[in-house]
């Protein structure tokens, strides 16, 4: 299972969230509160290849209009972010490398339909099966 505080610091980390995050329960309560607006735009500069494709994956969480509005993120953009955050963190974790696990995340994946697996997980079951692919690719479980 992935880190609370590694998702954490994905989205920025204490700089951004305003506190350490050392439980699931510390995550849960800076989402259920709204997450900073930045720290979307953060967690999509981590996981993204290119300044426009984040931009792109950023309008689809939030519309580009309520996203310069607002300062703060409501509770369900809020738990995208933290999925996508979760995700990112989850293949650093599996690739141990920031590039190698971008990339991952950014090419299109056989087992998604084609989707790579950033794209995936916009959705919550999108983010499980990108989630249970890392898992089979860490224990070296064959596709």
């Amino acid at each position: 299972m992935m880190q609370p505080g590694h998702v954490a610091d994905v989205m920025g980390g204490v700089a951004i969230l305003g506190s350490r995050v050392l439980s699931t329960q510390d995550l849960e309560a800076a989402v259920v509160t709204g997450l900073p607006k930045r720290a979307l735009r953060l967690t999509l500069a981590r996981g993204c290849a290119s300044a426009q494709h984040a931009r792109a994956l950023l309008y689809r969480v939030v519309s580009e209009a309520t996203y310069k509005r607002r300062s703060r993120l409501t509770a369900a953009e809020s738990e995208r972010t933290e999925r996508l955050a979760r995700v990112i963190a989850a293949a650093e974790y599996v690739w141990d490398n920031r590039d190698d696990a971008r990339e991952w995340l950014t090419k299109p994946h056989p087992e998604l339909e084609g989707r790579p697996p950033l794209e995936a997980a916009l959705t919550e079951l999108g983010a499980r099966r990108a989630e249970e692919l890392l898992d089979r690719l860490f224990y070296g479980i064959p596709a």
